[in-house]
């Protein structure tokens, strides 16, 4: 049995299992599963290229460009900002080749980029992840997006949140910053960050570590 014979069997086991229309949705994916591995099929891929051809296509999935994104004027796109905005000196950009990334421009002159992919936080009780505007700030004050910018596997940050008032209206108002997961030729790493907030006046203030445990224990 060649490899595509062998997964039009795995297909068709997985889909048979269930007839509902719930599953529907599932079907469909497999099919267009199926599809890209046939045309990977047809193309005699095998070995080596067929584990190219799949990294290329795992980084178009993701919405990662192919070569390293260079800082020239034909690639952004302005992005108008609402009267709203608390940052009327900035003038920001969106990427074409690559829809999460930003560039910010200052009214002093300086420029700073913004990934809003290249950081996942973890939650470190549930082990759910999410988007944090606050950790993305914290990152990339350490490590900046520079220009040429090839992205790779996103970076990990271990968080934990709570709420300490519980007159105040929201799900958490303390945030822990502990330690950031990155990939660096190949090997992960791991990055202590150590850094803590309390919400004052719907704006994040750091605390002491020592100030974060005592809300900690006292919840």
């Amino acid at each position: 049995m060649n490899k595509l014979d062998w997964a039009k069997k795995e297909i068709e086991i997985v889909c048979g299992k269930n007839d509902s229309y719930e599953f529907e949705y599932d079907r469909a994916c497999y099919a267009s599963a199926l599809k890209a591995f046939e045309s990977l099929c047809e193309d005699e891929h095998s070995g080596f290229s067929i584990q190219f051809a799949r990294h290329i296509l795992d980084r178009l999935i993701e919405g990662k460009p192919l070569t390293p994104i260079k800082d020239t004027d034909d690639i952004w796109n302005a992005v108008n900002l609402l009267e709203s905005d608390e940052r009327p000196d900035v003038v920001m950009y969106q990427c074409k080749r690559m829809s999460s990334l930003f560039k910010d421009v200052h009214s002093d002159g300086h420029v700073e980029y913004r990934d809003i992919n290249r950081i996942v936080c973890i939650n470190i009780d549930t082990g759910d992840d999410f988007k944090s505007c606050l950790v993305n700030q914290i990152i990339n004050e350490d490590f900046p997006i520079t220009m040429p910018y090839m992205p790779g596997k996103s970076i990990l940050v271990k968080c934990k949140s709570f709420a300490y008032n519980s007159d105040y209206n929201t799900i958490y108002d303390t945030f822990g910053v502990y330690d950031a997961l990155f990939t660096e030729d190949g090997i992960q790493k791991s990055l202590p960050i150590n850094r803590f907030f309390k919400e004052v006046m719907n704006e994040w203030v750091e605390i002491t570590k020592d100030e974060y445990n005592n809300r900690k224990n006292n919840i």
